[in-house]
């Protein structure tokens, strides 16, 4: 089971996200809704993997990941967007981003790129 954080400033998305991890089996150990509470959980929580929107407010998903992979060059990041935000993503990769999802993001996408980053759990 992975530790995962999740910080999106849209409720409905945290709740989804939240869930849909649930059901895969890995813990939730943090939700955020701006970037300035997501870097200070980072440090709490030490996530095995962060999911985070782009545009959050306080600090948006490009300042917080730049933060978070300051603290720690191993994190893993993916990114869960919107469209529109082509030139954003570019950074966001460039800064150490491990992917990008699309949002509405379907459930098998989410769990594909999770587990192409945690281990999935296993069953007994």
């Amino acid at each position: 089971m992975a530790r995962i954080m999740i910080c999106d400033d849209a409720a409905f998305m945290l709740k989804s996200l939240s869930l849909s991890v649930s059901k895969m089996g890995h813990e939730v150990v943090a939700e955020t809704e701006d970037g300035q509470d997501a870097v200070k959980a980072y440090i709490k929580e030490k996530p095995d993997l962060v999911l985070m929107d782009i545009s959050m407010p306080v600090k948006d998903g490009i300042q917080t990941l730049k933060e978070i992979m300051k603290i720690d060059p191993d994190a893993k990041v993916i990114i869960v967007s919107g469209m529109g935000y082509q030139e954003k993503v570019i950074q966001a990769v460039k800064e150490g981003a491990k992917e990008f999802l699309v949002k509405p993001v379907t459930y098998p996408d989410l769990e594909r790129c999770i587990h192409k980053y945690v281990p999935a759990p296993e069953y007994v």
